[in-house]
Formats: C-alpha cells, sequence, structure tokens
C-alpha cells in the first residue's frame, strides 16, 4: 500500500511503518546522500571544506546547531535547504494542531481521537515542506507567540474551565512538531524569551501557564546569530548558548573566484537585458573587488560585516546602467563601461556600515575611495604594475614605461572628458585620441576585439589615475581626464563651478 492510500489508524499499523525522530531521520537520509557522494547543500558555495563538513557532523550527531557569522553568510539559507534532509511525507493524526505522530500521540486532541476511533482515527499526510518553521527573532517576541498560551475565547466558545488542557492556543515552536524550527538573530531576543526555552532543549517539552503536562516535541533547532560583539541589541545568554550543542562559524568568499559564482547565482538579471547588455569578465572582477576592499577599509565596521548583497546588487545595477544609457542613445546593445560604475555608488552605500573616521569622509566619499581601490587591485592583473616603474629612477627604465606616451600626452596640455550617456560608437572615438592608448592595449591583449580593446583602454585611464600617474574628477555629467600637475596648479576654480560636480576619484 502506498503512502497516500494509507488512510487510518489501522492501515498504517499494517505497513508496518516504523517512526523515527526528526534528527534520526536527518540523520538517516544524510548518510544515504553522503554514501552516495551526492551534494548536500545544493547552491551553497565556497563552503565545501569549511562549513558543510562542519554542518555535516553536527547532524550526524544529531545536534541542534547555531550558525555563528557576519550578515549575508547564507546562515539562513542553509537552515532552509535542510529541509531536503527530511523524508518526503510523513502520517499525523488528521486536524492535530502539532503534527502528533499517530503511533505516538502527545496532544490532548490526538489521545481523545485515537480513544474515540481507534484504528479507524484518521490520518493525513504532510510534505516536508509543510515541517520548516522560521522566526525572525524581535524584541517584542513574546514566550506565547513562541510556545503558546491560554485562549480565553475558545475556552469561552467550548465552555471549557482555563485549568483544561484544550483551552491552550500552541506558540510556533509546538507547531514545528517534528520539523525543523530556525531563530533568526536569537540575540535580538530578551533574556528571558531566551530562558523560556532552556526546557525546550534540555527536556524537550513545554510548559504553559503553570500547566502540568509533558509534551516531549520532536524538533531540530537551528539558530542564527551575528557575532555578539557586533550586536549591541543583546547577546545569547549563557545557558541557553550550553545547551546548542554545534557552534558553526561561517565566513565570507576567501576568493574572488567564488564570490563571482556565487553573485552570478544570484544576481536577478532578466533576459532581455541579457540580450542588450554584455557584461565583461573585467567589470565582473572589479565589482567583486568592491566587496574585498570594503571588508579590509579601516573606514568600514569590520563588525558590521559587507554582505554578499553588495556584490549582487552592485552587479544587478551595473547592468541597468548600461541598459539605461542604451535606451537613452536607442541602441541595440551596448556594454558595460568602467565609467558606468558610477551607478554602483548606491548598492554600496546602503551595504556598508562605517566607523567614525568613515563618518567624517561620508559615504559617498567612501563608496568613491573603495570604487578606486578596487580598480587599483585589479589593474596590476592586468597591466605592469606603475609603482614599481615609479620606483626606477633610471633612464632605461623611463624608456621602458609602457605608459610613457600616454601620461605624455596628458603632460601637453590634452585632455579627455567621457560623457556618461556618450554612444559606445563616440566613446571609443574619443578614447583613440590618446596617444598610446591602444598600442598598449593591443601590446598585452593581442587578440582583444574593438570593444573589449575600448574597455581595457578605458580601464587604463582610471587605472593610471587611481596610481596618481594622471588626473582624474568625476563631474556632474562626465569624467575628466587631464596630467597630474596641471590639475593640481591649475584650474582651482572650475571644479568649484561645475559643482556638485564631484570629487577626486582618488
Amino acid at each position: 500500500m502506498s503512502i497516500p492510500q494509507i488512510k487510518t489508524l489501522g492501515e498504517l499499523k499494517k505497513s508496518g511503518y516504523q517512526p523515527k525522530s526528526v534528527k534520526d531521520e536527518i540523520r538517516k537520509n544524510l548518510i544515504s546522500k553522503l554514501q552516495k557522494q551526492e551534494s548536500t547543500f545544493n547552491g551553497i558555495i565556497g563552503y565545501e571544506e569549511t562549513v558543510i563538513p562542519d554542518v555535516e557532523r553536527a547532524l550526524l550527531s544529531r545536534h541542534n546547531i547555531l550558525f555563528l557569522g557576519l550578515r549575508g553568510q547564507a546562515k539562513t539559507r542553509m537552515a532552509r535547504q535542510m529541509i531536503e534532509l527530511l523524508d518526503e511525507y510523513v502520517p499525523v493524526i488528521e486536524g492535530s494542531e502539532i503534527n502528533d505522530d499517530p503511533l505516538n500521540p502527545i496532544s490532548i486532541h490526538a489521545k481523545d481521537l485515537i480513544a474515540q476511533h481507534d484504528d479507524e482515527t484518521p490520518i493525513a499526510w504532510i510534505h516536508r515542506s509543510e515541517r520548516y518553521g522560521e522566526k525572525l527573532a524581535t524584541p517584542d517576541v513574546s514566550v506565547a507567540d513562541l510556545i503558546g498560551d491560554i485562549d480565553p475565547i475558545k475556552a469561552a466558545n467550548l465552555r471549557l474551565s482555563f485549568a483544561d488542557e484544550r483551552v491552550i492556543h500552541y506558540g510556533i515552536i509546538p507547531r514545528s512538531n517534528r520539523g525543523i524550527f530556525v531563530i533568526n538573530e536569537i540575540p535580538d531576543l530578551q533574556a528571558r524569551i531566551q530562558v523560556a526555552l532552556f526546557n525546550i532543549l534540555e527536556e524537550g517539552d513545554v510548559q504553559i501557564r503553570g500547566f502540568k503536562l509533558r509534551m516531549p516535541l520532536d524538533i531540530l533547532f537551528v539558530f542564527t546569530a551575528n557575532p555578539e560583539d557586533y550586536t549591541n541589541r543583546g547577546s545569547i545568554v549563557t545557558p541557553l548558548k550550553d545547551r546548542i550543542e554545534s557552534q558553526i562559524l561561517t565566513h565570507y568568499p576567501k576568493t574572488i573566484e567564488t564570490a563571482l559564482t556565487i553573485t552570478e547565482q544570484e544576481a536577478d538579471i532578466l533576459k532581455e537585458q541579457q540580450a542588450k547588455v554584455q557584461l565583461s569578465d573585467l567589470l565582473k572582477r572589479l565589482i567583486e573587488q568592491i566587496s574585498f576592499e570594503a571588508r579590509s577599509s579601516e573606514l568600514v565596521d569590520k563588525k558590521s560585516g559587507v554582505s554578499a548583497r553588495l556584490s549582487i546588487s552592485a552587479f544587478e545595477n551595473a547592468v541597468s546602467s548600461a541598459e539605461r544609457r542604451a535606451l537613452i542613445n536607442k541602441e541595440n546593445h551596448t556594454q558595460v563601461w568602467i565609467s558606468d560604475m558610477i551607478g554602483l555608488i548606491p548598492s554600496i552605500t546602503g551595504k556598508i556600515e562605517l566607523v567614525y573616521e568613515g563618518e567624517q569622509e561620508g559615504p559617498y566619499q567612501v563608496a568613491m575611495n573603495l570604487l578606486d581601490k578596487a580598480i587599483r587591485s585589479q589593474f596590476i592583473q592586468y597591466f605592469p604594475n606603475p609603482e614599481t616603474l615609479k620606483k626606477k629612477r633610471n633612464q632605461q627604465a623611463a624608456e621602458e614605461n609602457p605608459y610613457r606616451s600616454i601620461t605624455s600626452w596628458f603632460d601637453k596640455g590634452n585632455s579627455l572628458n567621457l560623457l556618461f550617456h556618450t554612444k559606445d560608437e563616440d566613446k571609443i572615438q574619443q578614447l583613440y585620441k590618446v596617444d598610446g592608448l591602444h598600442a598598449l592595449v593591443k601590446k598585452y591583449f593581442k587578440q582583444a576585439n574593438e570593444k573589449d580593446a575600448a574597455l581595457l583602454m578605458e580601464f587604463v585611464l582610471h587605472g593610471l589615475a587611481s596610481f596618481s600617474m594622471i588626473s582624474k574628477k568625476i563631474l556632474e555629467s562626465r569624467i575628466e581626464f587631464k596630467d597630474l600637475m596641471g590639475s593640481m596648479l591649475g584650474n582651482t576654480t572650475s571644479f568649484a563651478d561645475d559643482e556638485l560636480e564631484g570629487d577626486d576619484f582618488n
């Protein structure tokens, strides 16, 4: 007899069904996956050798789990994926609020129903997707929300005494019986509410308003939290933390390649955007580098962290910046240019928490500095390091300088203004005006086509500016490149006149 056809307690007994606890169920299915060498947590990238093995060990040990890590480290996503380790369907007493096991009922409703109907007691089957409960901890969460309370309306309607167990309204934890229950940001729970969780974790039962009832709940608890020294709102009380058997530390991607994979997987880019806008590997790496620079910046609060959502939203904004420009210019196809990265500022300022010095600089300027540092870090992956050339003072080194003709062109008083909304063809023509720029790109990237070469030419200008070999100013409608000394000594009023027209990029 197949599972959907089993409708009564008697049929369930005849089928030979043997109940298992949630933790035993997960352990059994995890063992099966490991033996078959199947992926345990699909779509979780960068944790293959660190977090995932720790989680698997904890589940094999039948532990409750605390994920401890900064924001944007896939803590909740991993918890949600644990439902894939549950059996597809399990039987419950039909109408039970707390998913009573037909062979081991714990609620008064289930016990009364079985006493009345015996083997004819109706059975329902719940899918594993229904065996998951989640609560975001906030200071206003009460014991009644989590565990339950007396329902006076139910008592009045049923004409029952408040001493009758049937007047209890169960909270979200009992309703997650025989499943997985997740509490996100556990330090945000008031200490007295955390204390109420002790007995559930230690004894597996609940106590509501002094009722003398024992309800051995069968739940896998998963908690998530930021490191305690980050949040000023509270911390995990020590006795509760002591009862959570496994504490697992999460982390940010350790390499650009890992971060790239995560961002491309998570970014929500429409097909029409993909058809219209090309995003090169260079731009993708620059976007990821911004997050890496932010996490190491002295102006950004490291205790708060820099979420992977920064790169994801920046990725989406980069595509949208290019798309908007193409729509304005009535172009059918375009690519994301370095100058389009000015459109990433809103993705950065909303994702970083600044220390005092950063607040003094201002979020806009900090974001611009992070962009500049990202360009600087990635530039030396593509072209010779200008810092190395600066240290060589002899004549031969000067002659070997691959950037000499470019900087000389600017030294002669020439300047280049790249409008943010210019057409691709016009931008390419402007870039070709700079002596030696195209030749430099072709020297190091012989196979680059016209658009790739043009993007690299623009990248060279931004890179030289980040190493203070030429000047760059971000103005309201354009980016202006000049020679460094001329920019410092002259035109001191033009910037103010062009206002709000921006700041130095570096």
